[in-house]
């Protein structure tokens, strides 16, 4: 009878744990639209939003725009811009703002990634404008912080299922080992 290789299985563990954790800082939380397949002029927009918090000064308010026009075959025009900007409702601050990116080569979605630096109200406001015309909307959104955990306590919090799986693996290793004595 062969004994089970103890630390390289246990390494192998700790190493799939890890890399399946890694992705999980990937999506920080599904969007949701704050306007939606509106028309205004020659334009159908969406608006979509994961409006979270951050102290350290990164953007973390993700913004997604969708121009569509409102008869299908018609094509919004490369000359596309849409600008977006934010400015708190709940206490003073000052406006951030900036023109949407295309995302994939395609000029009717746009990314753009804002700061919002504190909990609560904002206002939003968004800008298009091509040769087809000019629109303005208007829409509120609540910012939050991601509450979700680092990454790094993932592993913490694996960490007691993972040992009460190994010690279960160890008892019924030596359960098995004295059946084997017993038998012979």
């Amino acid at each position: 009878m062969t004994s089970w290789p103890r630390r390289p299985t246990a390494a192998c563990v700790v190493g799939f744990v890890a890399a399946w954790a890694w992705p999980a800082a990937a999506h920080e939380g599904p969007p949701f639209p704050i306007i939606s397949n509106e028309v205004v002029g020659s334009y159908r927009i969406s608006l979509w939003t994961d409006p979270d918090t951050t102290d350290d000064g990164r953007p973390g308010g993700q913004f997604w725009v969708m121009v569509d026009p409102p008869r299908r075959g018609a094509a919004p025009g490369g000359d596309l811009r849409a600008r977006v900007a934010i400015r708190p409702l709940a206490r003073p601050g000052r406006e951030h703002a900036g023109w949407a990116e295309p995302v994939g080569g395609d000029p009717s979605r746009r990314f753009i990634a804002l700061l919002m630096d504190h909990e609560g109200p904002f206002s939003v406001q968004l800008e298009i404008e091509s040769p087809a015309g000019r629109a303005v909307l208007d829409a509120e959104v609540e910012a939050t912080y991601d509450l979700r955990p680092p990454r790094a306590l993932l592993a913490l919090y694996v960490l007691p299922f993972l040992l009460v799986g190994f010690l279960w693996a160890k008892l019924l290793i030596r359960r098995r080992r004295a059946h084997a004595l017993a038998a012979r």
